[in-house]
């Protein structure tokens, strides 16, 4: 697996993580899975954003970043995104690093680690594969306690009601 070197990230990197977070509550206000993404050109603007839209829209493929790469690449008319940097609240899974490596994204940070599905160095590292034609920069950990806090509370709030469906169901 390949190393996740820390990094030293700037004002502009913990607000469009913010951002991410924003991103991420809508996602937890609909009912799915708290992970929110946005993506940002190389001038430092967000030119897409997203939250897990599983369940709303019965897609697998509703990731975060995903839906913020297809936003992305709407805006720039070209699923190219080089230059670019995604920011998402969660370590990417296989699926998304697998589109944001075909998008060329130049660089992806992302808040909590995935220890289950992590594709950035937790599980997997699809970002190093020395085969793979395009590479990007990963790093992570930033905001990470507010990330994981946020996913923690969702699924807490979830066992809790699944819980108490079962003690009233008996």
């Amino acid at each position: 697996m390949a190393e996740i070197v820390p990094s030293i990230y700037t004002l502009a990197d913990e607000t469009a993580m913010q951002a991410a977070l924003a991103q991420a509550e809508l996602a937890y206000a609909a009912g799915e899975v708290p992970v929110g993404a946005v993506v940002l050109d190389a001038e430092g603007q967000i030119i897409g954003v997203g939250f897990n839209r599983t369940v709303t829209d019965h897609d697998p493929s509703s990731h975060a970043e995903i839906v913020a790469l297809r936003q992305a690449a709407s805006a720039l008319r070209n699923y190219r995104l080089p230059g670019a940097t995604l920011f998402v609240t969660l370590e990417p899974c296989a699926m998304c690093m697998g589109a944001m490596l075909h998008a060329r994204v130049g660089r992806v940070v992302y808040g909590a680690i995935d220890p289950k599905t992590g594709a950035c160095g937790s599980v997997l590292s699809v970002h190093a594969h020395p085969q793979l034609n395009h590479q990007t920069s990963v790093s992570g950990g930033l905001l990470a306690e507010r990330c994981g806090d946020l996913l923690r509370q969702f699924f807490r709030e979830r066992r809790n009601k699944a819980k108490e469906l079962s003690a009233t169901s008996q």
